[in-house]
């Protein structure tokens, strides 16, 4: 990850403009957070549709302040979108800011804004406009083609005699017998001894977060008295079937989140027991977890950077990396990838923090985004993502759910349009729900009641998760002895049969542009 260089010139527009291809960037008086009018650059524009998912794009360029956020708003006939983008400009600089949204309902005006996030009087310059609609059908079809791309590949198996002769005619089934991509949820101490929870989850995912049992208030609720005894179990439960754990968390910046104990030290104290807690998870738990979330929300909370310095968070990651070698270190954070309202988490708040941690020598970084959402906003989501891959780095959706405060059904709806928002992008290599069971329901989404009927959102993973699998696939080789399919990414068992002999293998189909090629002897 370089610094990043100031822009002298803006690039052409995204789709040569699209709908703002001949609307000129016009001054309107504003009305701002703190009450006072502003007079801001905007576009005016005419007949906008429900329905339709907007993807918004500009270069900005600001003067009379080193830095802003600048932020994208939206006025309609019936609705005021607060944020539909953001971007932090620097002084002279030309910015990309990218975003998007979608209608409630259709306003024959809208006036498409930008401001300073805290309304102070800067000038800001925006070049290479565009706005350009999608219909729900082509965003589908866009993340269909991506899936095609990212999560799939094509595959011929060779059938061969001992003599390299080919072998045409020979039956071949062959079944997908696991996922490459991790897709999971939360669990917690609930799923113990609870069998039909085991079996229900077992059938489903392939990866797994402990929703508290691994943070330090549960581990050593009381000084010097550390138990893993439930973390042991889970961990245990995982290992027997095969799945995949994150581990959450080492620290959470949040105060609240702190065992009691633990807010009330500081200075020495402090951080011999912050050492001692690094020290006993790490070494308990090596190369049990592929991931470690280490700060949790650091963008929003500052808890152990208050009291131990500003180096608090780096020298976390560090001690984490020398303990835990190839485990994958994460920053996790809420109302990124969510919104763009929460300045605290603005997307390049995100990036500049990962840098200021890369330059101080951290590695083997990941970006954890929360993903709880309200009424999701696809084309933010989807730029904010684009803007996220350009680090290089593995991005996870770490604890997706909808709002509880949404009914069940739109839960659903709202649930899938995220889920394959994720599993489209190419830069999302897993994702996670916070969809932990307890007898008093879920922390905001369940995706079964307590006898494991499914809720809407339920169905609708178990819809995905059928989709998101290869078929069995029935056929016979050809006259050159091959069989071809696309599949999903993941592991394979094909059984072979030809002049009553049957002959049964196991291959990986791994990520590849080029056509992965099997080859079986009889």
């Amino acid at each position: 990850m370089l610094l990043k260089q100031c822009k002298e010139r803006p690039e052409e527009p995204l789709y040569n403009g699209g709908d703002l291809q001949d609307v000129a960037v016009d001054v309107q008086p504003i009305v701002g957070d703190s009450g006072s009018t502003i007079y801001c650059p905007a576009f005016v524009m005419q007949n906008l549709t429900q329905a339709t998912i907007y993807s918004f794009s500009s270069w900005v360029k600001i003067n009379g302040a080193d830095s802003a956020l600048v932020r994208a708003s939206l006025i309609t006939n019936h609705t005021n979108y607060n944020c539909i983008g953001t971007v932090v400009a620097n002084h002279g600089c030309w910015s990309f800011l990218k975003g998007g949204f979608e209608l409630t309902s259709s306003s024959n005006s809208a006036i498409l804004y930008f401001q300073h996030s805290e309304d102070r009087d800067i000038n800001i310059t925006i070049a290479s406009a565009s706005l350009q609609p999608f219909t729900k059908q082509q965003w589908r079809l866009n993340q269909q083609y991506k899936i095609n791309s990212v999560r799939k590949r094509a595959l011929t198996i060779h059938v061969s005699n001992g003599n390299g002769e080919k072998l045409e005619g020979a039956r071949i089934m062959v079944e997908q017998a696991s996922k490459e991509f991790p897709f999971g949820s939360a669990i917690a101490k609930t799923i113990l001894g609870n069998v039909p929870y085991q079996n229900w989850f077992v059938e489903r995912f392939n990866a797994a977060v402990f929703e508290n049992e691994l943070k330090w208030y549960a581990t050593e609720p009381k000084p010097g008295q550390v138990n893993y005894t439930i973390s042991d179990r889970l961990l245990e439960f995982l290992r027997a079937n095969q799945i995949v754990a994150r581990g959450h968390n080492i620290f959470w910046e949040d105060p609240k989140y702190n065992p009691e104990w633990v807010r009330n030290l500081t200075g020495l104290e402090l951080q011999s027991a912050v050492s001692s807690r690094i020290k006993s998870l790490m070494s308990k738990y090596k190369e049990e977890f592929i991931h470690w979330d280490i700060s949790n929300e650091m963008l929003h909370f500052d808890f152990y950077e208050q009291r131990l310095g500003p180096d608090a968070t780096l020298q976390f990651f560090e001690t984490a990396h020398k303990s835990d070698p190839l485990a994958t270190l994460f920053m996790n954070e809420f109302n990124v990838v969510e919104t763009c309202s929460d300045e605290s988490s603005n997307v390049d708040a995100y990036i500049s923090r990962m840098r200021e941690l890369k330059q101080g020598g951290m590695s083997m970084e990941g970006i954890g985004l929360e993903g709880h959402f309200g009424i999701p906003n696809l084309p933010l989501m989807r730029a904010i993502l684009d803007k996220l891959s350009t680090l290089g780095l593995p991005i996870w959706l770490t604890e997706v759910d909808i709002s509880s405060k949404i009914d069940k059904e739109t839960q659903a709806i709202y649930l899938e349009e995220v889920l394959r928002e994720g599993f489209s992008h190419p830069s999302v290599n897993g994702i996670m729900m916070w969809t932990a069971l307890h007898p008093n329901g879920c922390y905001q989404m369940c995706l079964t009641d307590n006898d494991f009927r499914n809720l809407p959102a339920g169905n609708v993973v178990d819809k995905l998760l059928k989709e998101w699998k290869t078929g069995a696939e029935h056929g016979h080789t050809d006259e050159h002895g091959a069989y071809s399919f696309y599949g999903f990414l993941g592991e394979y068992e094909v059984t072979i049969t030809h002049a009553n002999r049957t002959v049964k293998s196991i291959f990986s189909l791994g990520r590849g542009d080029e056509t992965r090629h099997f080859y079986i002897q009889f």
